[in-house]
């Protein structure tokens, strides 16, 4: 039997307020609408649900106990339906993102903590990862990484500059071992890697000359999936490192580090923010595509 909700809702308002009148200034109709109303679910059930004098309302055996079958129920429904208005008047929930180790613009740490202060209602879960894997089977809202890596079912939306390789090293190890002039001569240097787990092979050292890519087979030292293990081991001299510009830039700045064949690096597409291509985005992925568009 399919009954009318709209029909249960009047019922359990006139059970809380025992008075029509009450009920139907709620509703904004009529007394005789409220009645009406219930006479017909009555009859559909087949069955009083109400003893109605002049002036008083009472349940019957019948009445009591669907209002404390269905009086939860529409609660939850309509709570249920205020959580999801509130959600498009101002965005809130757990916001879960899987976030590539480089993506340093993401990572830094201001973006995030702007966007913490301006969404106070946002519970934003930050997990740092280089596997690839599929996010939404994952439970992740959104990812960022590199185009190159992402599938082709996501929406990608840039949220960084073209970004660059870099060959680095500490000016103390350049003094003691001299500076590369040319990619091939890594060979000959000490140098530290980064592999993002192991048994997997490292990082791949690539560079381009007049138009061709091409990378050089270096056998690192050290390798770690830990940049700040790679920087600060570089910065104390162990050897030659490569990697994203933006992660060397500031040691870079403060001549603790010195790029090496820049006129092999070119630039590429950087990081995307991607996610689902589902029709309706919630709210809060909404609020973090604005957060950090380029």
């Amino acid at each position: 039997m399919t009954v009318d909700k709209n029909a249960l809702e009047v019922f359990v308002l006139v059970a809380q307020t025992r008075n029509f009148r009450i009920a139907a200034e709620r509703l904004g109709v009529t007394r005789s609408a409220i009645s009406q109303t219930l006479r017909r679910l009555e009859e559909q059930l087949n069955i009083s649900l109400m003893h109605r004098t002049t002036r008083s309302i009472n349940l019957t055996e019948a009445g009591k106990q669907l209002y404390d079958e269905v009086a939860p129920a529409i609660e939850q429904l309509n709570c249920a339906v205020t959580d999801i208005a509130e959600q498009i008047a101002e965005p809130r929930g757990q916001l879960r993102l899987a976030v590539s180790s480089i993506a340093e613009r993401i990572i830094g740490g201001k973006l995030l903590a702007d966007f913490i202060s301006a969404y106070p209602h946002i519970e934003l879960e930050i997990t740092i990862t280089d596997d690839e894997f599929d996010i939404v089977e994952q439970g992740y809202d959104a990812g960022v990484r590199l185009g190159e890596v992402i599938a082709q079912d996501m929406i990608a939306i840039p949220v960084s500059t073209l970004q660059r390789q870099v060959v680095v090293a500490s000016p103390g190890y350049i003094t003691q071992y001299g500076a590369p002039q040319h990619p091939n001569e890594l060979i000959n240097h000490r140098c530290i890697g980064w592999r993002k787990s192991p048994g997997i092979a490292p990082y791949r050292w690539e560079f381009a000359e007049q138009g061709r890519d091409f990378d050089v087979n270096v056998s690192p030292q050290l390798t770690t999936n830990d940049m700040g293990v790679m920087i600060r081991t570089v910065c104390a001299g162990g050897g030659v490192s490569f990697g994203m510009a933006e992660s060397f830039q500031p040691f870079i700045d403060r001549g603790e580090l010195v790029s090496l064949l820049d006129d092999w690096l070119p630039t590429f597409p950087g990081f995307y923010l991607y996610f689902s291509g589902r029709k309706h985005l919630a709210p809060k992925v909404r609020a973090f595509i604005d957060h950090v568009r380029m």
